[in-house]
């Protein structure tokens, strides 16, 4: 991350003078975390760069509101979750405006056919978000909301307006369907 607390500090308290300068180091420094949020949802590479620009404006516009802690040594790490869950319920909106529908039962798996990471990852990072690109679109929304966000399933139900019940089975086909593609990719 590129911007320290006291570069952070001095951007948020800036704001109010819409300086050119403060917007583009905040889209610097948080560019590429904002690109890993949204890249757990949206697999499209011109999606993901339209959500990311979608974040900023929304980072943007409501920036006043964010409160962070009364200290500054906990800033960076507030922030940092107040942009995410921006551009994670940015993502999911943009899932639900492509008319995902998450109570529509999921297809077998014989629509999903295998899809192999092209090349060899030397990263575990790159390697795990080509499996999780292989889950169903419900399934994957759902585990990253839970596992990666930390969203209970009471939110997950009321952000995807799905029952809670629902939401447990789509975690656990997730689950599933994760593990069996690790034993069979590694």
């Amino acid at each position: 991350m590129g911007i320290q607390d006291a570069g952070l500090e001095e951007i948020l308290k800036a704001w109010e003078q819409d300086s050119v300068l403060h917007k583009k180091a905040l889209y610097k420094g948080y560019y590429g975390f904002l690109r890993g949020v949204i890249r757990r949802y949206v697999n499209d590479y011109h999606a993901t760069e339209e959500l990311i620009n979608d974040s900023f404006i929304k980072i943007f516009s409501n920036l006043h509101t964010f409160r962070g802690p009364g200290y500054s040594t906990n800033l960076q790490q507030s922030f940092k979750s107040w942009v995410a869950k921006i551009a994670s319920r940015t993502a999911i909106d943009f899932l639900r405006k492509k008319k995902m529908d998450f109570l529509q039962e999921e297809p077998s798996e014989n629509h999903f056919p295998d899809q192999h990471p092209a090349g060899v990852y030397t990263s575990e990072v790159k390697d795990i978000m080509a499996l999780l690109d292989q889950l169903p679109e419900t399934q994957k929304t759902v585990f990253n909301l839970y596992e990666i966000e930390g969203f209970s399933h009471e939110e997950i139900s009321r952000l995807l307006n799905i029952s809670e019940n629902v939401c447990r089975v789509y975690l656990s086909r997730a689950k599933n369907k994760l593990k069996a593609l690790y034993i069979k990719h590694f």
